[in-house]
């Protein structure tokens, strides 16, 4: 029965093991599955996302283009890394990336046709950029030489609108005015025409045989304004401020002719940078459609693979719980059949143990005496051990016996010797105590000395820093007398000038006194002459009684000013002699604040050694205050132990005591023990 149970045991664990194994190589195929799976969908939405950056950054290469076309020198730098950026971006696609662990996608057959497209549109869009950018340098300075000839040829407005207030002031010919304005107009539309040519546009060739054609013009039509043009019907200018201004223009004129050629020179690489520009912005839009197509592929090559496929990862899954179902279903069956041939070896074990405890019932009441039968049931090797058991335990309640005897009677001698070390303790504690006081009230008087010295170490250094201060005080003092004394001294001098202008005033004030004399006099002879004019000069009678009131009142206040004049020279002496006698005072106090500055120096030196005297006292009284302290804290510190050693000897003697009586304890619990006779 036996033999057949182990086999259909064998068979059963043979095809657990078979299901174990599928179960394992189900969920393996699955895990791998699923993660290469989501690694492949890892590397395709990179992929996607490359090919959507290669997009964004092919619209912002149109634009930089145009920027870069039009003379944006921060534009070619951007153009230059866009251009960058997306052939780089295009060999990741294509070959792969090593940073990211993505691999290459132009051998995927079904994209090598829309690689082969975008490749294409990609090669005419870098084409147009690198035209852009090859044209960098003459673009740059052409685009220079336009903002530089725009600004010179307003300044040449500007001296030309001079020129032309300047006729228009002194009555010059309509014609010459005119001419001269038409200049400006020239010169304006030179400046249109020159952007013209640095945009690049259709206009720019015939912009810049406009500008050729302005520039001849304006520099014949400059040259007869200044020396005349019999072809044009120009007169030269006679005003010599107008000729001058016109001289001024002509030089600058000269020197911008230069300019102009390069302009024209330039306006057909400019035209064709205009046009790799705009032929940009076309082969972007191509470039955008195009890798539309190679987006939506590659997002769909997840659905395509053989593996890993998501459909292979479900399956394997699938098969995984199927086998883990079947295995639960046969592992309860296989533990129920295990639980029915459990059920009845139990039932032949419960008979043996029956057997064995009515032979241990003796034991329970503490007879040692009796042996359980060993038996071949499982029961056998218990009995056997339970024989030990009672074997040991019988030795043992004989050492317990003997050695309770033993340790009640050393315990008594313990207790009594306890008791006597408690007493001795408790004397020795009581001394300490009487001795820890007295240190106590020791260290209480060092520190009373400590916090003295140290109060007049406080005081002293106080009395350092007034004295300190206050000759920081008088030296401030001494500076702010100094600079009173330049102040007064500036002042002085200032008033001094002040007195010689007043001087000069005077001298003025008797011209005019003179001047207001003549034009009295010149009003007179003016009076008489018109009332010897009879009617026809009375208007200028009027005015002659006119210019004598005012000479009159121009004579009454110069001598008004003169008094003035004179009482502020006075005014100024005075005060020159009072800033003198000020100075010699200011001088003087400054003396004596110098003399009390080196007392409170001296004072300061006497104070700052007493200091240090009662500072070195304090840290004397400081320390001994701290041995005071320390010797004290020690003495309480053997005051506490020598308190614990006594309470210690007491518990001591306590617990020997609880130990004889437990010894006691152990003796009479061992008593109930049956045990054989010797």
């Amino acid at each position: 029965m036996s033999t057949g149970a182990g086999r259909s045991a064998e068979r059963a664990s043979g095809l657990n093991g078979l299901l174990v194994a599928l179960l394992v190589v189900s969920m393996v195929v699955a895990v791998v599955d699923f993660i290469y799976l989501s690694i492949k969908t890892n590397q395709d939405a990179q992929a996607s996302a490359l090919v959507t950056r290669i997009q964004v950054l092919s619209q912002q290469l149109s634009r930089q283009s145009g920027d870069a076309a039009g003379g944006n020198l921060d534009a070619f730098a951007s153009l230059k890394h866009s251009r960058d950026t997306i052939a780089d971006l295009f060999t990741r696609l294509k070959s792969g990336d090593v940073r990211t662990g993505m691999g290459g996608y132009a051998e995927q057959a079904s994209l090598k046709a829309d690689f082969a497209e975008l490749d294409q549109a990609w090669a005419q869009l870098s084409a147009d950029a690198s035209k852009v950018l090859d044209s960098q340098e003459q673009v740059l300075s052409t685009a220079a030489s336009t903002d530089d000839f725009n600004r010179k040829t307003a300044v040449l407005n500007s001296r030309m609108d001079e020129v032309v207030k300047i006729l228009t002031e002194r009555g010059a010919a309509g014609a010459q005015v005119m001419i001269a304005s038409r200049q400006m107009l020239y010169a304006d539309r030179m400046q249109r025409r020159a952007q013209a040519i640095v945009a690049g546009g259709e206009d720019s060739p015939s912009a810049a045989a406009g500008l050729q054609r302005d520039s001849q013009f304006y520099g014949v039509v400059l040259a007869g304004l200044i020396n005349g043009n019999a072809d044009l019907n120009i007169r030269a200018l006679d005003n010599a401020s107008a000729k001058e201004i016109l001289n001024d223009i002509n030089k600058q004129w000269i020197d911008l002719a230069p300019q102009v050629t390069k302009l024209f020179e330039a306006a057909p690489t400019l035209q064709a940078v205009k046009q790799a520009a705009d032929k940009a912005s076309i082969d972007s839009q191509t470039l955008l459609f195009k890798a539309d197509p190679l987006s939506e592929h590659i997002s769909a090559l997840g659905t395509k693979r053989t593996f890993p496929n998501l459909w292979i990862g479900l399956a394997a899954a699938a098969l995984s719980i199927v086998l883990v179902l079947f295995l639960a279903l046969k592992l309860f069956r296989d533990q129920r059949a295990r639980l029915a041939s459990s059920a009845e070896l139990n039932k032949r074990n419960e008979a043996a143990i029956q057997r064995l405890l009515d032979e241990m019932g003796s034991l329970a009441d503490g007879d040692l005496t009796v042996k359980a039968t060993v038996t071949e049931d499982f029961t056998g090797t218990i009995a056997d051990a339970v024989n030990y058991a009672i074997d040991a335990l019988r030795s043992l309640v004989t050492t317990i016996n003997e050695t309770s005897v033993q340790v009640s009677a050393a315990a008594n001698e313990t207790q009594a010797t306890a008791l006597h070390l408690s007493d001795a303790a408790e004397h020795q504690a009581r001394q300490i105590t009487s001795a820890s006081g007295a240190m106590n009230e020791i260290a209480s008087q060092a520190r009373e000395v400590s916090t003295s010295s140290a109060d007049s170490a406080d005081v002293a250094q106080n009395s350092v820093r007034i004295a300190s201060r206050g000759a920081s005080i008088v030296r401030q003092t001494i500076a702010g007398m100094d600079s009173i004394r330049e102040q007064i001294q500036d002042t002085s001098k200032r008033i001094k000038r002040l007195g010689e202008s007043s001087q000069e005033i005077g001298t003025i004030v008797e011209l005019i006194n003179d001047l207001s004399e003549q034009t009295n006099i010149l009003a007179l002879n003016a009076a008489i002459q018109a009332a010897s004019a009879g009617e026809a000069g009375r208007g200028f009678a009027v005015v002659a009684d006119e210019v004598q009131r005012l000479a009159e009142r121009a004579s009454a206040a110069t001598r008004r000013i003169e008094t003035l004049v004179s009482a502020i020279q006075v005014d100024t002496n005075e005060a020159v002699a009072s800033m003198e006698q000020t100075t010699s005072e200011v001088v003087s106090g400054a003396k004596l604040a110098e003399q009390a500055g080196m007392q409170l120096g001296e004072i300061e030196t006497v104070s700052g050694n007493l200091a240090a005297l009662i500072k070195n006292i304090a840290v004397t009284a400081q320390r001994q205050s701290a041995e005071a302290a320390s010797v004290s804290a020690t003495m309480n510190v053997i005051s506490d132990i020598t308190a614990q050693t006594a309470s210690g000897a007491s518990h001591t003697a306590q617990s020997i005591g609880n130990l004889a009586q437990l010894s006691s304890d152990l003796r009479r619990s061992v008593a109930d023990f049956k045990l054989p006779e010797e």
